[in-house]
């Protein structure tokens, strides 16, 4: 169950965000092992001036076509979220338009108590759901 926040700048057509989201989405499912209809995902298109991203040094030339990928999730070792940075990459790049130089992704660990899917329910910690990790 990763939850996916997915910030960029306006000016993609719904068709490009839902392309963008279904490629994060996969890899997802190919690297981080998530179970199918496993999916949240929120997108967030921000006017132009309201993403600040410097390149901490590395030399990178950012475009208005930056993309920042949170992601919460849990379980996963270091070695699936470098193949997650790797094949996020390739694969937006290859199906979206999105250089790699442009993609910021962070992702953050937590704990099963952390989530509640609705009805005000701890399903991780009451039994109803298990984690696949």
């Amino acid at each position: 169950m990763p939850l996916v926040r997915i910030d960029l700048l306006k000016g993609r057509t719904p068709e490009e965000l839902r392309r963008l989201a279904d490629t994060v989405q996969d890899v997802m499912l190919d690297v981080f092992s998530a179970p199918p209809r496993d999916r949240y995902q929120i997108i967030t298109e921000h006017d132009k001036g309201h993403i600040i991203a410097e390149d901490t040094g590395l030399g990178f030339d950012r475009s208005e076509g930056i993309v920042i990928i949170q992601i919460f999730q849990q379980g996963r070792s270091n070695e699936q979220k470098v193949a997650a940075y790797a094949e996020l990459a390739k694969r937006l790049e290859a199906e979206c338009g999105v250089r790699p130089e442009d993609l910021i992704i962070s992702v953050m660990s937590n704990r099963h108590s952390d989530w509640s899917f609705g009805l005000g329910q701890a399903q991780f910690v009451d039994g109803t759901l298990h984690s696949p990790i």
